[in-house]
């Protein structure tokens, strides 16, 4: 129990009009409210909330409240915008529960301040491993099903780009890609001579193949809602190790894409080339055949291979991002250094001819 003053959020009359829109308290309310934990990620805060009710006994009595870093509200990376719509406009509307239950979720504009209220999933789930410590092959595996079945419920769906969401555009996309240039060039004047020339090369012509590289998606087929930030410790594993009831969380990266692009951050930024030379294709194996099975039809694994070295191809430009938005070079540093490998190990500097 802790004296950790509660947001506004957190107050008893906010939680009991959340709850009863949920359709949770009836003619009940929320009496009390306690902090029993508080922990500040790079991005966020998570508070575990202990509840109390009146007239009601089946409502949850702990809920997790996700809010901004109060140094981050004035940032551009609007996190808790992106994580909002989530919630609202996609979990809402998806029918498979691979996410935590959403009971409330607000972003003011005028002040960027804002909150998501979770189910409190610590009783029945767990992250598989400390970070960075990798996942065992069966915790992999029960991770990539998930993942597979979250893409097939939202793979070509019809709602994609019109209700949820934005499809990709060429002409945007190409402005993202001169953005990343100049974004480039003031991360090779703070890295300096820590970047060899040989890799600075490789990033010039990423921006020069770009027109050609983005024909992909310019089609707009075979494409899916990702998480962005789909790395294996953004996801709650069932502590029932027969239970295939994966849930993931941290959403404030989401956006129509290829399912590879997933894959690829999830694998190729976060695995050093042995580990990731033994397990890449066996589970990129298990998540195709896992699409196929919920639905997907007309993307084989050839395709799958071929999305899969492009996106590993553009997640070079994910640790430039990471260094531009203050993440620690810490985290930076290494993803950078394990994905420039990941490019080397499957020739995707071939895809720039």
């Amino acid at each position: 129990m802790t004296a950790t003053p509660l947001p506004m959020a957190a107050s008893t009359e906010h939680l009991t009009d959340a709850f009863r829109r949920a359709g949770l308290l009836g003619d009940g309310r929320v009496v009390d409210v306690v902090v029993e934990s508080s922990r500040d990620t790079i991005l966020s805060r998570i508070i575990r909330l202990r509840l109390s009710f009146q007239g009601v006994s089946d409502a949850p009595t702990s809920v997790i409240l996700k809010t901004g870093l109060p140094e981050r509200a004035g940032g551009t990376w609007n996190a808790g915008r992106q994580e909002v719509a989530f919630y609202t406009q996609v979990a809402a509307a998806t029918s498979t529960h691979l996410v935590p239950r959403c009971f409330g979720a607000n972003w003011d504009p005028a002040t960027n301040a804002w909150h998501i209220l979770l189910e409190d999933l610590s009783e029945s789930h767990v992250v598989a491993t400390q970070w960075p410590l990798p996942p065992t092959m069966a915790q992999c595996e029960t991770i990539l099903r998930a993942r597979a079945r979250f893409h097939a419920a939202w793979w070509d769906d019809s709602r994609l780009g019109v209700s949820v969401g934005s499809l990709p555009d060429t002409d945007a996309l190409l402005r993202q890609v001169q953005l990343f240039a100049e974004t480039f060039t003031r991360f090779t004047d703070r890295v300096g001579d820590r970047l060899p020339r040989e890799r600075r090369d490789l990033f010039e012509r990423l921006f020069d193949a770009a027109p050609g590289l983005l024909g992909r998606y310019a089609a707009h087929r075979n494409l899916t809602i990702i998480q962005g930030d789909s790395h294996f410790w953004n996801c709650f594993l069932p502590r029932n190790a027969r239970s295939d009831d994966a849930r993931f969380f941290d959403w404030d990266s989401w956006r129509i894409d290829t399912g590879s692009a997933d894959l690829a951050y999830m694998m190729a930024v976060h695995w050093y080339p042995e580990l990731r030379r033994e397990r890449e294709q066996r589970l990129l194996d298990h998540y195709h055949a896992t699409l196929v099975a919920h639905g997907v039809s007309g993307y084989d694994r050839r395709a799958l291979d071929s999305d899969y070295r492009l996106s590993v191809l553009w997640q070079i430009t994910t640790p430039v991002w990471q260094e531009a938005h203050n993440i620690p070079p810490w985290i930076w540093w290494n993803n950078l250094g394990r994905i420039l490998l990941a490019v080397d190990d499957l020739d995707c500097g071939d895809l720039l001819h």
